[in-house]
């Protein structure tokens, strides 16, 4: 029998297109929206490692934009506000209103701070893991822009979807894992994702433009291994804007496959305290 795409969340319409969202827990625990990094193959598998022990405390919550995951792979304009808008239409049309406690990851950093912008009331923290911001891509240039989409649609043509982070070994069940095979050969550096990059820049522009926000916010910070080579700087100097706790952790840019252990509870802890008021 032929291996075939099975979801497992639900699928809403937006703009005349499937984005898959996937939620659990309670109704009455405060949601939080883990918030993929740039061209991850599936949101939802992911971050599994990391969401299934922020249960039952938390309501989980994974929207996969187009080009992520089991959403359509629809060139949908890829500038900030759109990206924003999009995932709210998303949770809109499930009945989700928030407040939500982002959880961004890499590049939606960009899109947490947006969120909290442009929408105030709908962000009550933020809880960045190696979250890019406006200062990360302070080192940018147009041209570099340039050669990461061109880097990419080399690596799409010759389907090496390889080189993306793996989830091997991170609580996925064998058919998830045969589901995470066939999205990796969907989705691996797919037009949406480079359509993305190329407004990479466009965008962090937007966000510094806009101005500083504040929030409750826990910051987890990698090594720094393949980032930018001031990556570390910036998270500290992000943390200092926002008056926010810094976690550093000693492992690579997807800090949540190497410490969901440590973060599930710093988390947690984080989130009943600004319950507490404190």
């Amino acid at each position: 029998m032929k291996d075939v795409l099975k979801c497992s969340g639900e699928l809403v319409t937006v703009n005349g297109h499937k984005i898959h969202v996937y939620r659990s827990g309670s109704q009455d625990a405060p949601a939080i929206l883990l918030m993929s990094g740039h061209c991850t193959i599936a949101p939802v598998y992911d971050f599994k490692v990391l969401y299934e022990k922020l249960l039952p405390d938390l309501r989980v919550i994974v929207v996969e934009k187009f080009g992520y995951g089991y959403s359509d792979l629809y060139q949908s304009p890829c500038d900030i506000d759109t990206i924003v808008s999009v995932q709210r239409q998303a949770l809109a049309a499930l009945g989700e209103t928030g407040p939500y406690i982002l959880a961004p990851h890499s590049m939606s950093g960009l899109e947490a701070i947006r969120w909290k912008q442009t929408f105030p009331d709908e962000v009550s923290a933020i809880v960045g893991i190696d979250m890019a911001t406006p200062i990360s891509f302070s080192c940018w240039t147009e041209e570099q822009v340039k050669k990461t989409v061109r880097l990419m649609k080399v690596l799409r043509r010759l389907r090496l979807g390889s080189l993306l982070s793996s989830v091997s070994g991170l609580s996925l069940t064998e058919e998830e894992m045969r589901q995470h095979k066939l999205l990796k050969r969907r989705n691996a550096f797919n037009p949406c994702c480079i359509d993305e990059a190329r407004e990479a820049l466009n965008n962090s522009r937007t966000v510094s433009n806009a101005g500083s926000i504040e929030c409750p916010t826990l910051l987890f910070s990698s090594n720094g291994e393949g980032q930018e080579k001031d990556w570390i700087e910036y998270q500290k100097e992000f943390a200092s804007c926002m008056g926010a706790k810094l976690i550093f952790c000693d492992c690579g840019h997807y800090i949540h496959h190497f410490k969901s252990d440590e973060m599930s509870k710093e988390i947690i802890g984080f989130i009943r305290e600004i319950q507490a008021g404190l």
